[in-house]
């Protein structure tokens, strides 16, 4: 548990000491204003950074799913886009205390041993 709460304050001190520069891209996506309740294919294009056909496809791969909707394709992308964001901020703060910017293996390894809401990844990365 200490471990946790130690990486989750050179979360804080990472955060307050460098804020990351935003991209013209990040800056574009903010002054899109987010739709209410069905997106366009257009608008929702803008807003993901992940492919939709790519999610498409990789949902359809399911053989449970036979339909996905536009708006499900959209939300399955953002969540996953959200998560790969979550695990990457940790495993950096691993990278940063080993003193390299660079995430390695291990850095994902020790993200999803110390969180306990990676809890369903252990095992799957071997």
């Amino acid at each position: 548990m200490e471990e946790r709460e130690s990486v989750a304050l050179a979360a804080a001190a990472v955060e307050q000491d460098q804020e990351p520069a935003q991209s013209p891209q990040l800056d574009a996506e903010a002054e899109v204003e987010r739709p209410s309740c069905s997106p366009s294919a257009g608008l929702q294009h803008k807003l993901l950074r992940l492919p939709l056909s790519r999610i498409k496809a990789l949902m359809k791969a399911d053989p449970e799913v036979s339909l996905a909707s536009q708006e499900a394709v959209f939300a399955i992308g953002k969540a996953a886009e959200l998560f790969v964001e979550v695990i990457a901020k940790d495993a950096y703060i691993y990278a940063l205390q080993g003193k390299r910017k660079t995430i390695q293996r291990k850095d994902l390894d020790n993200a999803v041993d110390a969180a306990d809401e990676f809890a369903f990844l252990e095992g799957t990365l071997e």
